[in-house]
């Protein structure tokens, strides 16, 4: 069953045209890469979807089309949009940046907390540090712990290894496929094709603006052109 649906979706940045007539679909309990070089569309694609940039043509939600699609309103539909940038509250603690994510539902339950921090345990280690203090790591990981704080269905993410090491980017990927594995939808922009492509069960390749290419992860994978451009063999 399809939980998220983008049918000849444009979106333009004044005179730039960032999407020509995306089209694709994610079922619901999938985990989706978005591939595709800086420039792509993967970013806009992801705007598009959680309500920050103006677009045409329709998204749809459990079938429905959205016609009303601002950042709150998404969210209030189980859409949590993590960007690039982490952009956590660097002079709050972790603790106050988590009890923000519940925003949605109003305040933080402690059960949604152990949640989080049974996947990251290391917050709960730092729960009373302030943010800006964490590592590169461990904002991420807060970033994606707040994220999880709004209980969401869809949960979109914009480069989460961007600026880690090898062996962050990895345990974050981790966290992202068990939580996968808990029922939440998951559709990620990443640079590290090798990684998402690890990941994810199916994948999308951006070119221009357009989608060019789709299909299973592990098929994408031994495609040719994928490997030669993104892949690097």
């Amino acid at each position: 069953m399809s939980l998220l649906e983008l049918q000849g979706v444009e979106a333009r940045y004044g005179e730039i045209r960032a999407l020509h007539g995306v089209t694709l679909t994610v079922d619901e309990g999938d985990f989706v890469a978005l591939l595709g070089a800086n420039g792509a569309g993967k970013t806009t694609t992801l705007r598009a979807v959680s309500g920050t940039v103006k677009t045409s043509g329709d998204v749809l939600l459990d079938g429905q089309k959205l016609f009303r699609r601002t950042p709150e309103a998404m969210a209030r539909r189980g859409v949590a949009h993590v960007p690039e940038g982490r952009g956590t509250f660097s002079t709050l603690s972790v603790l106050d940046n988590l009890r923000l994510g519940a925003w949605v539902h109003g305040n933080a339950e402690p059960r949604e907390l152990a949640h989080v921090f049974e996947f990251f345990p290391r917050l709960y280690e730092r729960r009373l540090q302030q943010a800006g203090l964490l590592s590169g790591g461990e904002q991420q990981m807060l970033a994606l712990g707040r994220a999880m704080m709004a209980r969401p269905r869809l949960l979109l993410l914009d480069e989460p290894s961007l600026g880690l090491a090898p062996r962050v980017a990895r345990e974050i990927f981790g966290v992202l496929g068990r939580k996968n594995e808990t029922g939440t939808t998951i559709v990620v922009v990443e640079q590290n094709a090798t990684l998402a492509l690890e990941a994810a069960q199916h994948a999308f390749v951006l070119e221009t603006g357009r989608v060019v290419l789709g299909g299973d992860a592990a098929d994408l994978r031994k495609n040719e052109s994928v490997r030669r451009s993104y892949l690097g063999y």
